[in-house]
């Protein structure tokens, strides 16, 4: 703690007043969000947001940051949200859900008086997730002289408490670094109306419930909660039950489908040829994904792809955060052609343009298959989700096919020199045929 900041339980400071329209200086290189991947060109409003009952504050933001027609998912949510009601999200990765609870939470807020605390919070189980929520809001929220701030652990604690000393509308956190500033008295959550818990499955599998309601018993001011999850059983039920009220559920999907424009290839590998494929697919694919089971594998993937020549990073919770995020600056920038990710860390991929998705081995259930595949095939766009499946895995499979409601095919027998892999479309064009 710096000499400046309060003891535990000393009195709250007072934090200085922002007119609505002013904006701190950029933030520094090491704590900066991560590059956009695909910029939208603005276009000329009203968007198709201003139909859903948009304030026109907002709805210059959305158009000015490019984006012109609403998801389903944010046709669904965005009305009710936009009432002040709970909301209850099943949302797939790629679905739009950031913009479906982000453009109420902003809206809601949006004549407030100039912050001495925040009024929104967005919670989320990934360092990288809170960095991009909060790089799709920001420029919509700039656009009404509003801020949203990421707040989690391996960046700058000091940097973050003089952002929230300015005065910040809405804060994207992890729970334990927000805990920290909570405990420590650089944050107040009295004055937070709305909480979004995002990606709610995921918080309750690495074992962040505990952690979750201990900060929603601090939001003493909340009046409106949303959850989207890509799940609604278990822990995040629980969370459903006990602290939203009456909840609109809002489900664009069911719980096992996968986006429409994901094509899904099953490939019948040798161990010590897997690598070689992922660098074939790579040739014709401009940006892949792999994932992995653990740390010590994604980093070997990397290494042995590293080793026949093929640019490639490992991103993994061991890997110092600075690292994390030059890598996925460099995929995102479309200069590094492969990462290679565990689970815990994929949730902090939110890349437009990822052509394919690579498990290394099956996942080992539907909801991970779903997470994973999830990163390609988004906004539309065509994505393959191809899964290696080695001899004792056929069985795996077969169950993942069956859950998903995939078709249920035997694998392709494919080899590294295979010069279909360099074209997916045509390899699964002569498996149909």
């Amino acid at each position: 703690m710096t000499e400046a900041s309060p003891r535990r339980g000393a009195p709250r400071r007072r934090r200085r007043p922002r007119r609505p329209a002013e904006r701190p200086d950029a933030t520094p290189a090491s704590t900066s969000l991560l590059t956009t991947i695909t910029a939208l060109p603005p276009i000329e409003p009203p968007t198709g947001f201003a139909e859903l009952g948009v304030p026109a504050r907002i709805d210059d933001g959305l158009a000015a940051a490019g984006f012109a027609v609403p998801f389903k998912i944010q046709t669904a949510a965005i009305p009710v949200a936009m009432e002040g009601r709970d909301v209850c999200g099943r949302a797939q990765t790629g679905s739009g859900k950031t913009l479906a609870f982000g453009v109420p939470m902003l809206a809601r807020i949006l004549d407030a008086a100039a912050p001495a605390h925040p009024r929104g919070l967005v919670l989320v189980p990934t360092r990288e997730l809170a960095i991009q929520v909060a790089e799709v809001l920001d420029p919509v929220a700039a656009h009404a002289g509003q801020r949203v701030l990421p707040v989690y652990g391996g960046a700058s604690r000091q940097y973050q408490i003089e952002q929230l000393d300015t005065g910040v509308e809405v804060v994207v956190a992890t729970p334990l670094r927000l805990i920290d500033l909570i405990k420590a008295g650089e944050v107040d959550l009295s004055d937070v109306e709305i909480v979004v818990l995002d990606e709610a499955d995921r918080m309750a599998d690495d074992g962040f419930t505990p952690q979750v309601e201990w900060i929603l018993r601090h939001c003493t001011g909340r009046n409106q909660t949303m959850l989207f999850s890509a799940t609604l059983d278990g822990d995040v039920g629980h969370l459903i039950r006990h602290y939203l009220r009456d909840p609109i559920e809002v489900a664009v999907d069911s719980a096992t489908d996968t986006v429409g424009t994901m094509h899904h290839l099953f490939l019948a590998v040798h161990h010590m040829d897997k690598h070689r494929i992922v660098a074939a697919i790579a040739q014709g694919v401009p940006r892949v994904a792999v994932f992995c089971q653990t740390k010590r594998l994604c980093d070997k993937v990397a290494g042995l792809l590293t080793e026949i020549g093929v640019d490639a990073s490992a991103i993994h919770g061991d890997l110092p955060q600075v690292a994390r995020e030059r890598a996925l600056r460099r995929f995102a920038d479309g200069r590094l052609p492969v990462l290679v990710a565990t689970d815990v860390a994929a949730r902090g991929i939110d890349v437009d343009d990822i052509g394919a998705v690579i498990h290394y081995d099956p996942a080992k259930d539907a909801k991970d298959y779903l997470h994973r595949s999830g990163r390609t095939a988004r906004a539309g766009r065509d994505g393959w989700a191809v899964t290696m499946v080695e001899y004792n895995q056929h069985t795996q499979m077969r169950i993942l096919q069956r859950t998903l409601r995939l078709p249920l095919r035997p694998a392709i027998e494919v080899f590294s020199n295979d010069v279909r892999l360099r074209d997916l479309p045509q390899l699964a064009h002569d498996v149909d045929a």
